[in-house]
């Protein structure tokens, strides 16, 4: 596995000169490349950078489209895990990556929110709206928080009336990283009750998963997919969906709203991005790539199993949804003064 050796530093350093170098980057490659030439494209493998860990939805998505995609495209495509930082190192290596359409981001709603947590600490060297772009929402999958059986508790309102009955017992709730969606909500979570609990980051949803099956995690979550086998087979506890609806694979987990815990809902989700001057004509194959593979019934019928719904969009509708996301957000981690 590549590691990424340094995204966040105290200080950045000619931000504006790295900015135009890699414009000058861009410009040449985009020139090369041309939309006549486009056409050609892709002439070696492309690369799918995972930000997390192997064995979570980001992973298993990626995985699942991959095969498809190379069909379509002609040439390999393969799927790097880089794991780290709530998924911003890999998200860095594609950001600096060169933008010619062969190395590419599968990244999911903690994107937004651990730029926001890197930002706020001035250790985001890379500019998470305008040095990535968007190419396609792959599939819709809503967030889950969970806990594990020996905690008497059915729902999210029930675990915060035991941890306010029981102010001295310890309880440890995990996440994906450091700004992942979990991590936020879970600082969110205590300053709405009062409660108090430990976060233990992992790098992924299948290492924080396994930590909890042992019983050493209490509360945790991530999107459906990585839990619902364990969550229907009794292993795990689904406390709520922060969906602003049910998902129809949990039709009777409630809604974080439901349980009057309003302000955090929103839409779960995995997409790719590229790095931001890739042209427009290679992002349009990659797009095109995405929507022919989840149109294909298997893939339909897996991610659903998954309790994921495909998508295949726009990248104007993904930049939209990406957007929003910073907009919702920036406020809650500026308050919560997320590190």
């Amino acid at each position: 596995m590549r590691t990424v050796t340094s995204f966040v530093q105290p200080s950045v350093a000619n931000p504006a000169r790295r900015r135009w170098a890699r414009l000058l980057l861009a410009a040449g490659l985009a020139s090369s490349l041309g939309v006549a030439s486009a056409a050609d494209w892709p002439a070696r493998p492309v690369k799918i950078v995972v930000p997390f860990a192997a064995g979570g939805t980001t992973d298993l998505i990626a995985r699942l489209i991959a095969t498809p995609m190379s069909q379509e495209l002609g040439q390999p495509v393969v799927v790097e895990n880089r794991p780290g930082v709530g998924g911003l190192l890999g998200a860095d290596a594609v950001a600096k990556a060169a933008p010619d359409g062969y190395t590419v981001l599968m990244a999911n709603i903690s994107y937004p929110l651990a730029a926001l947590v890197a930002q706020g600490a001035k250790r985001l060297n890379f500019d998470p709206l305008a040095d990535l772009r968007s190419v396609s929402v792959v599939a819709n999958v809503p967030l889950v928080i969970t806990s594990t059986p020996s905690v008497p508790a059915r729902n999210l309102k029930e675990f915060a009336e035991l941890l306010k009955k029981n102010p001295s017992t310890h309880y440890a709730y995990g996440s994906t990283g450091p700004g992942s969606y979990i991590h936020v909500f879970g600082v969110w979570f205590q300053e709405q009750t009062g409660a108090s609990m430990t976060h233990v980051p992992f790098k992924g949803a299948a290492p924080l998963k396994g930590e909890m099956l042992a019983g050493r995690i209490q509360m945790g979550g991530d999107q459906l997919s990585s839990s619902l086998s364990d969550i229907r087979a009794g292993s795990l506890t689904a406390l709520a969906v922060t969906s602003p609806q049910r998902s129809p694979a949990l039709p009777d987990t409630p809604t974080a709203s439901e349980l009057g815990f309003t302000g955090i809902d929103t839409e779960g989700w995995n997409g790719l991005l590229a790095p931001a001057q890739t042209p427009d004509a290679v992002v349009a194959r990659i797009g095109a790539a995405v929507a022919k593979a989840v149109q294909q019934p298997a893939i339909r019928q897996r991610l659903a199993e998954l309790g994921a719904e495909a998508s295949g969009s726009s990248p104007e509708q993904m930049s939209a949804l990406l957007k929003g996301q910073f907009a919702q957000f920036g406020p809650m981690v500026s308050r919560l003064q997320l590190e």
